[in-house]
């Protein structure tokens, strides 16, 4: 049983891909932190990518819905919770075009019903928080989908209007007013952080980058959307970590973060970066970049994403550590111990 003098923090959806680049770093970053992970490991989620945590004393694995109330209750009750950190999401864009209910069910129900819980555990009423439970806050991890796309210049910041254009981006913009209105009309404490796309270890398979290095390795086609020069800020996932740790602790109530890497590429420039890298560890009788091959442009296909950081960055004194040189080659690294590729001479 946890320690009682410590605190319960609730981190759903961690075992996917960022979920599970942060719990470590937050385990070990705050000794008096207990973690309950909820997960309902869906094919993006895997244990696995917590091998770390998993004889800590501090962690604690449940299997589960947030859609399931009863569950989530028995979890407030049981542990104790005095802080959520909400991760769990249906996250692939290609995935909420062929089958967008789900993403309404878990990013939309699922949020409403952890706030929901959270609220009524929390509080006496509106605006007012039991006494042992003042601090305790609710923060929502979101996507700079929600507001849409960009034109060649000009960056999102926290006051641009939202415009989703996915079943994806609007489920998770949708999962966003109903924080706010939680704030708004109950007064709980929540704060959101919107992060450009993350790169790094332990993403899934499906995504783009994984792809690209797996699809080289294997000498299959690198299928690239459309003409490939879709713009997308790239973050490293344990930046965005520490931004989210800032974020949780000092970011003012009710406020939205927007968290990005100030790392423009094009699809085309992250597919020819990855394979001059491999051209350079991993050399075959060809470069990679004869894999390449354009393939028709995904439904509603954003333009352009690129994250202004400057109030996180002005008010919590967050910065990006890793420029995308250096974290792609942690990450091109990490992939091919992955895939039990060694580096040739």
């Amino acid at each position: 049983m946890f320690n009682n003098n410590h605190k319960n923090i609730l981190v759903t959806g961690c075992a996917g891909f960022i979920g599970s680049n942060f719990v470590p770093y937050f385990l070990e970053k705050y000794q008096k932190y207990n973690i309950i992970n909820l997960d309902i490991l869906t094919y993006a989620g895997e244990l696995k990518n917590l091998k770390e945590c998993e004889f800590n004393p501090r962690y604690k694995f449940i299997k589960g819905d947030i859609c399931n109330r009863e569950l989530i209750e028995f979890i407030f009750n049981e542990y104790n919770i005095q802080g959520v950190i909400h991760f769990a999401a249906e996250s692939h864009v290609d995935n909420s075009i062929k089958n967008p209910s789900i993403f309404i069910e878990t990013n939309v129900n699922g949020t409403f019903t952890l706030l929901d819980v959270a609220y009524k555990y929390w509080m006496n009423k509106p605006f007012n928080y039991k006494e042992k439970y003042k601090n305790c806050r609710f923060h929502h991890i979101s996507t700079d989908e929600v507001y849409g796309t960009l034109g060649e210049s000009g960056l999102f910041t926290e006051k641009t209007p939202y415009a989703p254009n996915s079943p994806y981006s609007a489920s998770k913009a949708s999962s966003d007013m109903i924080v706010r209105s939680y704030q708004e009309t109950y007064g709980v404490n929540t704060v959101i952080t919107n992060c450009s796309n993350n790169y790094g270890p332990k993403q899934h398979n499906e995504k783009l980058i994984p792809t690209i290095i797996r699809k080289a390795l294997t000498g299959e086609l690198i299928p690239i959307y459309g003409d490939g020069k879709n713009i997308r800020d790239w973050l490293y996932v344990l930046d965005h970590c520490k931004g989210i740790d800032l974020v949780y602790h000092n970011g003012e109530k009710g406020n939205i973060y927007n968290i990005g890497g100030k790392n423009e590429r094009t699809n085309l420039q992250i597919v020819n970066t990855i394979c001059s890298i491999l051209d350079e560890k991993i050399p075959i009788n060809k470069s990679y970049k004869e894999l390449i091959t354009f393939v028709e442009d995904r439904a509603g296909h954003d333009r352009r994403y690129a994250i202004d950081a400057t109030k996180i960055e002005n008010e919590l004194g967050w910065r990006a550590y890793e420029n995308f040189e250096s974290g792609i080659i942690n990450t091109i690294d990490w992939y091919l111990k992955k895939y039990n590729k060694k580096e040739l001479d």
